[in-house]
């Protein structure tokens, strides 16, 4: 063995981590300018995601690592973890050898060259030679595990991606497994799947929880290029696409993604697209392929292929007849020389048609493409195929496999005539290792699992010596001890279904060859003894010191002990609060033989050792008297932290109580004068307060035990998981036991800490031959050694320890730990399927020290060549020890009822018989001392009682049987229905008499109801289309009719009359047609058509000829109907056949006995021989099969008793019907022969002795002569008639040949007619659904058409409004014009108010108005609403004519000038009196006083500079709206109108503070006051 490397130390570990970290690594990015990329992934599952960059040094993308760089494997490998300052070697164990393979684990099977595998092991990677089975190793650099490998694509590399905090990704060099390259940062976690691309340039990684980090990486230059979230859940895969540069794809929990690199304008990017299931039901994809045209291949979990295509599913490919392709999970695809391979969880691996793949389609709505394997290998039976990698070799079909069930296949999938079979490499435990053991006397391991077998190992030479299979599951092993067995060979092994089975191994090279058998092998198991003490999973084996008692424990919570010796008796059993853990008896030193049980819940239970000679009475094994002591586990956690807690702030107390003594001392030698109250205050800032203490928490759900071991007497150690992890509990029994178990809640008597283990607890504790060292197995996969003390029960001395991490740190707990019986070696069995053996020296040393290459396996017996194999419990379902036990008193107690009752009977009987023979005597005695019947009654109460209750029984069996009764009816109704109601006529066969012809009838069964309904229709209608035809051509010819009418009422008139009236009638009338012209225009009409061709535009079918559903349908129940009435006919003629056989065969019987007869008075020198006389066949008689006497059903009854009790052995269980059947044929045989008696018998008269006169000769001549002539007739007859018949038979049987032959061709064109019929359906489905969208196109259109039609009729009324309206502003304008008059000055502005477009809007209801009714304007706004909204379409006067827009301040709308109007008659007026003009003051309060709206500033400006008068300023203005409370005008205001009217603009701050002082508020003045004013001004 060559192994690699030694172990890092986890502080140089941690160190190097940290540093790793760091340190900034190089980021390589393809498009130079691009920004460094952020190191965190989206939670988000868009379909397309854009890139995540990582972070990097842009300095350092500049430097470039040299090609011939490597890092130092010492320097990066993981070491052991040793305590600081003890003195505990680094190298206290050496890895010796691997026994384990974790097939469990996801493509975990590389090949590195022809000869070498590697594959995952715990913390280990391992390198195995396939031909010399040597193994070296390579170490995590982590010590946190390794996540996934994989070999580069010219095998001169392969990649270690790891797991644990920042893991790394190691590419070593191969063969020389120097570390090449280091890729840091990738992941949070761990590592699930790593992968190279085609020529190796690039590689792309996977993490996995909780960051999904996908990751390209230039892995020369150790630089990320990409990375971005990969998914949310698991990803299982991530593969470059070999034909499409720049593509990749990632699989896993119910998804699949397409990746894609693509450049954009900040560079290259990595953006996903997710597949969408559609309607398939979403999977978990295991396994997929990228095809050359982009095309992507996967699996699925119900074994179908999914071809996806542009982030969709494709098609779904299955197998014919919807079969699925693979029967499970699809693990793994491969293209491999144009075939695609596939590699399923059934074991087979299957190559199909890439073409046909590729181009598949759907050809219905399911979905599925059918399509079969071209080739297929099944690997064997129980084998689960996870992954396959191909052999090296180049041109080679050599691949080797992964097999989940615990093997390394190796397979020849060429596929030809020279195919070598699957042949299995390596063999290893499939999942958890259940059990483990050594042995006490040699280097020997047993190891058994879930998978059913049971293995034994030499760990010495490394090897496996031997495996046994069973149906079972193993769930524990341990191995008895040298004292029980002097070989040392004895293993009890438990199983899943409670059974225990002894196993006893030995060399069979030992045996003596007995009948030429010979042995191979270096070990063999032997069945020595199977119990089944449990009905539940067996879990702990413990032998009691002295060896003379073994105690087996179960989850089913019993603890079940047994005498040791040549065979296991059982003692007896007890029962505990909960699932057994664990079985440990008191040593030596203690006084009392004890047994400590461990319990999964939280229970320790110690029981008092039974007697062996004791055996316990009754129907049961239950040792219900043995002493018991219980513990229930009480967390006390949570306490230990208070009282921690309290330690630290207490210590922490009397700590700042010290410094502040000496603060008060140094301050009162600063300040002498200082007061009492100055100190205390300063002291009260400096206190802090404290925070309250956590309180006290116990778990609801108690935490699980893991191990536990004796101390000293009544005391134990305790190791506890969940929330009470982190501590060794020694607890002690309470003398208090009355209490109920379950209700118990004790509390450990003490504690030791152990470090680092808060989330990782101990599961498992075992100590070495002198107790000087604690091995330990951790939940993490760890193990540990402390060195403690041989006689310290209390492990005060268990402080430093030595650990190093083995086994896979999330799933790899290490459940077992073994000493050697030397302690030379350590042996290690985790939940990972991995079992390590180490070594305490090196490897050097070791083979110094050790004299032995191999371990010494035991002898076997004297004889045991000659022993019966022992039987075995293969039924899982088999009673155990208690329950057989239990059955059988239950069956001493029927036995002993049953005895009971057998005595009542036969007391009955006695009782019976007496009385009987009472009865007898009475009816000897005369009549008139006889007693009546009636009188032997002692109450004929009790006769009424007993048929009462009779009857009650009667009627209550009744009831309970009334649903099956009426199940049972509905059944047998269901049944003649379907099968015997519906069978017109059965097979009748017709056999003749002579020859071996034979004629069949056919079998018909009734035609559907539908069809004759079908048929019935079809027929009234085929009679009224003659009907018809015939009534029109009736009326087609009418002279016919009147001319036969005439000559009828004319033959009693005159012959010239007659003459004339008959020449008149048979003149045709004007509209007559001759009816042979008729009959040709119509069958040129029907069958020549019009001559038009098929292909022609104008060409339609004819209404006759065209063909639908139901015409067919009638078609076929017409061709039905007459393949049934011909086939009835000869069925008629045939049976017609058999009756005329019957006769003739009871005829034959007749004339038998007639010949009987005749010849009892012939010679038997002139008679005859009889003829036989035939038998009618069952097959002609089929109606008389179930036809049964009394006697055949008596008969019945007694076959069906013989059947029963096995009397008629030689019948060997056949059928009693056809014995009865062969019965009664043979009964009716023998009565046939019984008719035809013996030929030389004799008649009375010529046996007479006494002579005969001549005349009585002459007679008796006459007599003999007509004898002979009715003989020869009857013979002659009887052949005739059996003639006839068989000549009859032969004609029939011809026709029925022809008819069979018509019945051929009738089928067939049933069979195109019925095609016919489904393409017709076909065609009016779609017919259906053309229809539907033309109702509803039709329907649309004529919802369309009569909305163009209201809208023609609103259009028509627009135009008439338009029409008057046009009238109307003709009008206006030339009222207008003349208003005008000539030369008016204010023709321009007057013309643009006139033309400008006001646009209104309703007015809100008034609410001062009575019950809130709306104002007339607003009615008014209502009715001109649609005339102003066409108006809005019309020119802009104001920017045609003028060329600017129209100002509201110049020209205001309508209501504004009628304000403006108010405002300048004020003006007007003051002007007018030679008053002042008002101010803004006056006018703004004014119009408050009157109701009025204040005039705004471009009102009161325009009027002022219209009348010349002094323009008010802006603060006027402001003051004035900020007095009355009305709306200030804006800044937009102030300054057009100082604009337009020359006026100084405000500057900011006085709008600012006009704004201030204003308050927003409007009046709204009466508009009808407001139109009386503009009327007066």
């Amino acid at each position: 063995m060559q192994q690699v490397l030694l172990p890092l130390s986890p502080a140089e570990g941690a160190r190097f981590r940290r540093e790793s970290d760091v340190d900034a690594y190089p980021l390589f990015d393809l498009v130079a300018g691009d920004s460094p990329p952020d190191n965190r992934g989206h939670a988000g599952e868009q379909a397309d995601v854009g890139v995540e960059e990582c972070e990097g040094n842009p300095e350092e993308h500049k430097k470039l690592i040299p090609h011939d760089m490597y890092y130092n494997y010492e320097d990066l490998c993981s070491r052991p973890f040793i305590t600081a300052d003890s003195n505990i070697p680094q190298n206290l164990l050496h890895l010796s050898h691997s026994f384990g393979y974790d097939c469990g684990r996801r493509g975990n099977l590389q090949l590195l060259d022809e000869h070498s595998l590697a594959f995952i092991a715990g913390n280990l990677l391992i390198l195995l030679d396939v031909h010399t089975k040597e193994q070296r190793y390579i170490r995590s650099s982590s010590g946190g595990g390794i996540g996934a490998i994989m070999t580069h694509p010219s095998k001169q590399y392969f990649t270690v991606a790891e797991k644990g905090r920042q893991p790394n990704i190691i590419i070593y060099e191969y063969p020389s497994l120097r570390p090449y390259r280091i890729l840091r940062g990738g992941t949070g976690s761990t590592y699930s799947y790593v992968d190279f691309n085609r020529d190796g340039s690039l590689l792309a990684s996977v993490g996995g929880a909780p960051d999904y980090m996908l990751t390209l990486w230039d892995w020369r230059q150790e630089q990320v290029t990409l990375c971005n979230k990969a998914f949310s859940q698991d990803v299982y895969r991530v593969t470059f696409s070999p034909d499409c540069v720049g593509q990749l794809t990632t699989s896993g929990t119910g998804h699949i993604r397409f990746w894609k690199m693509a450049n954009t304008f900040t560079g290259l990017k990595l953006q996903g697209l997710l597949g969408s299931f559609g309607k398939t039901t979403v999977t978990d994809i295991e396994g997929y392929v990228e095809l050359p045209d982009g095309k992507v291949v996967s699996g699925s979990e119900w074994g179908n292929m999914l071809l996806w295509e542009g982030g969709l599913i494709k098609v779904e490919i299955c197998r014919k007849g919807r079969r699925t392709c693979h029967s499970g999970t699809i693990y793994q695809f491969n293209l491999d020389e144009g075939e695609l391979m596939t590699v399923g969880s059934d074991g087979v691996v299957r190559s199909w048609n890439l073409e046909t793949i590729d181009t598949a389609d759907a050809v219905d709505d399911s979905g599925l493409f059918e399509i079969e394997p071209m080739n297929e290998i099944t690997v064997g039976r129980n084998v689960s195929l996870y992954s396959m990698v191909k052999s090296s070799i180049p041109e080679t079909s050599i691949w080797f496999a992964q097999d989940s069930k615990g093997s390394i296949w190796k397979l020849d999938l060429s596929f030809s005539n020279i195919t070598q079979d699957p042949k299995c490499l390596f063999s290893f435990h499939a999942g958890a290792i259940q059990g483990m053991d050594v042995s006490e006397s040699s280097h020997l391991m047993a190891t058994t699992a879930l998978d059913s077998s049971v293995r034994v190992f030499d760990f010495l030479s490394k090897k496996e010596l031997t495996i046994s299979r069973f149906k079972q599951g193993g769930t524990t092993l341990t191995w008895a001890s040298d004292m029980l067995n002097s070989a040392g060979g004895l293993l009890v092994v438990g199983f899943d279904d409670g059974v225990v089975r002894l196993l006893e191994l030995y060399n069979p090279q030992s045996l003596h060859t007995v009948a030429g058998r010979t042995h191979s092998g270096d070990a063999e198991l032997r069945l020595r003894q199977a119990l089944k003490p449990h009905n539940a999973p067996v879990t702990a084996f413990a032998y009691e010191r002295n060896r003379k008692i073994m105690a087996t424990g179960s989850t089913d919570s019993t603890v079940f002990f047994f005498t040791v010796g040549e065979r296991y008796e059982p003692i007896g059993f007890v029962t505990v609060p909960g699932p057994v853990q664990g079985l440990e008896w008191s040593p030596q030193s203690h006084v009392k033989n004890t047994l400590l049980i461990f319990c999964q819940n939280g229970h320790v239970v110690e029981v008092q050792c039974p007697d062996p000679e004791a055996q316990t009475g009754g129907n049961t094994f239950q040792l219900s008297e043995l002493p018991t002591m219980h513990f229930c586990f009480s967390s006390i956690k949570s306490r230990i932290k208070r009282d921690a807690e309290i330690a630290f702030r207490q210590a922490r107390k009397e700590e700042k109580k010290k410094e502040r003594e000496k603060r008060l001392k140094k301050l009162l030698e600063q300040k002498p004068e200082a007061t009492e109250e100055e100190l205390q205050e300063k002291e009260q800032e400096e206190d802090e307060e404290e925070v309250e203490l956590p309180p006290l928490y116990i778990p609801s759900r108690p935490s699980p035990l893991h191990c536990g071991f004796y101390s000293t007497p009544g005391s134990f150690w305790l190791s506890m998981g969940g929330y009470d992890s982190g501590y060794l509990y020694h607890c002690k029994f309470s003398e208090q036991q009355s209490e109920d178990p379950v209700e118990r809640k004790d509390e450990p008597f003490f504690f030791i800490p152990v470090h680092d283990t808060d989330h990782n607890p101990i599961l498992t504790i075992t100590f070495n031959s002198s107790r000087q060292l604690l091995l330990c197995g951790m939940e993490d996969g760890s193990i540990r050694v402390y060195p403690v003390q041989a006689s310290d029960h209390q492990l005060s001395s268990m402080q430093a320890y030595w650990a190093l991490s083995v086994h896979d740190n999330q799933y790899g707990h290490v459940c077992h730990i073994r000493f050697s019986f030397d302690d030379m070696f350590v042996l290690t069995a985790g939940e990972d399927g991995n079992i390590f053996s180490f070594s305490c020296l090196p490897e050097e040393e070791l083979q110094k020290a050790m004299q032995l290459k191999h371990a010494k396996v035991p002898s076997p017996r004297v004889g045991l060549e000659m022993e019966k194999a022992a039987q075995d419990i293969e039924d899982p379902s088999a009673y155990s020890i208690e329950t057989a036990k239990q059955k059988l008193e239950l069956d001493r107690m029927h036995k002993e009822a049953e005895e009971r009752k057998q005595e009542r009977r036969k007391k009955l009987a006695e009782l019976q018989s007496r009385f009987q023979a009472l009865l007898e005597q009475n009816l000897s005695l005369p009549e008139h001392i006889r007693l009546h019947h009636s009188e032997f009654e002692l109450d004929p109460r009790f006769h009424e009682e007993i048929e009462r209750q009779t009857e009650e029984r009667v009627m209550e069996v009744r009831k309970e049987l009334s649903w099956e009764e009426e199940k049972h009816r509905i059944g047998l109704n269901k049944l003649q229905t379907m099968f015997w109601e519906s069978v017109v006529q059965d097979t009748v066969t017709v056999y003749a008499f002579k020859s071996g012809h034979k004629i069949s009838n056919y079998r018909l069964l009734a035609l559907p109801a539908m069809q004759m309904h079908l048929h019935q229709h079809g027929t009234a209608a085929s009679q009224s289309v003659p009907m018809e035809q015939e009534h029109w051509r009736n009326k087609a010819q009418p002279g016919k009719e009147a001319s036969n009418i005439s000559l009828q009422d004319e033959l009693v008139t005159d012959s010239l009359m007659q003459l004339g009236r008959m020449h008149y009638a048979s003149k045709p009338s004007e509209d007559y047609e001759d009816p042979k012209d008729v009959e040709a225009i119509q069958m040129a009409t029907e069958k020549m058509g019009d001559f038009k061709l098929k292909s022609a535009k104008d060409f339609t079918v004819p209404e006759h000829l065209r063909m639908n559903v139901e015409k067919k349908r009638a078609q076929l129940v017409e061709l039905e109907k007459k393949i049934f009435e011909k086939k009835s006919e000869m069925n008629s003629r045939v049976m017609a056949l058999r009756d005329s056989k019957v006769v003739i065969v009871s005829q034959l019987h007749a004339k038998v006995e007639q010949l009987q007869a005749i010849q009892q008075h012939l010679p038997p020198e002139k008679r005859h021989p009889l003829p036989a006389v035939p038998v009618l066949m069952p097959e002609e008689i089929p109606e008389r099969k179930h036809r049964y006497t009394r006697a055949t059903l008596e008969r019945y009854a007694t076959l069906r008793v013989k059947m029963a009790s096995g009397l008629d052995e030689q019948q060997n269980g056949e059928n009693i019907l056809e014995l009865l059947e062969q019965e009664t044929q043979h009964t009716h045989t023998e009565a046939q022969n019984t008719h035809i008696e013996d030929e030389g018998v004799e008649t009375h008269s010529q046996k007479q002795a006494e002579e005969l006169t001549e005349l009585e000769k002459e007679m008796r001549k006459v007599e003999e002569t007509r004898n002979l002539y009715q003989q020869d007739k009857l013979l002659k007859q009887m052949e005739e008639a059996v003639w006839c018949f068989d000549a009859e038979l032969r004609v029939l049987r011809h026709e029925k040949q022809e008819l069979d032959v018509y019945m051929k061709m009738a089928d067939l064109r049933h069979v195109t007619l019925f095609e016919e019929l489904l393409l017709l359906k076909e065609f009016e489905k779609r017919e259906d659904i053309l229809q539907e969208r033309l109702t509803t196109y039709i329907q649309e259109e004529q919802d369309i058409r009569a909305k163009m039609h209201e809208c023609k009729k609103q259009m028509e009324l627009k135009k008439r409004d338009i029409l008057r309206l046009q009238g109307k502003e003709k009008t206006l304008t030339a009222t207008f014009q003349a208003s005008l008059g000539e030369n008016n000055k204010f023709e321009e502005f007057l013309t643009r108010v006139f033309k400008k477009k006001i646009k209104r809007t309703k007015k809100k209801e008034t609410h001062g108005g009575e019950g809130g009714e709306v104002t007339d304007d607003e009615d008014d706004s209502d009715e001109d609403s649609d005339d102003e909204s066409d108006r809005d379409n019309d020119e802009d006067y104001d920017d045609s004519e003028t060329g600017a827009p129209l100002d509201d301040s110049v020209c205001p709308p309508r209501e504004q000038v009628k304000k403006n109007r108010v405002a300048s008659r004020i003006c007007n007026v003051s002007t007018l009196k030679g008053l002042n003009t008002p101010t803004a003051e006056q006018t703004t309060t004014t119009a408050a006083q009157t109701g009025l709206k204040t005039p705004t500033v471009e009102q009161t400006t325009t009027t002022a500079a219209l009348k010349g008068l002094n323009t008010p300023t802006v603060e006027q203005m402001t003051t004035t709206a900020a007095q009355t409370g009305l709306k200030t005008p804006t800044a937009e205001q102030m300054t057009t109108t100082a604009a337009q009217t020359g006026l100084k603009t405000p500057t900011a701050e006085q709008m600012t503070t006009t704004a201030a002082l204003a308050t927003p508020g409007t009046t709204k003045a009466d508009p009808v006051k407001l139109q009386h004013e503009a009327q007066r001004g």
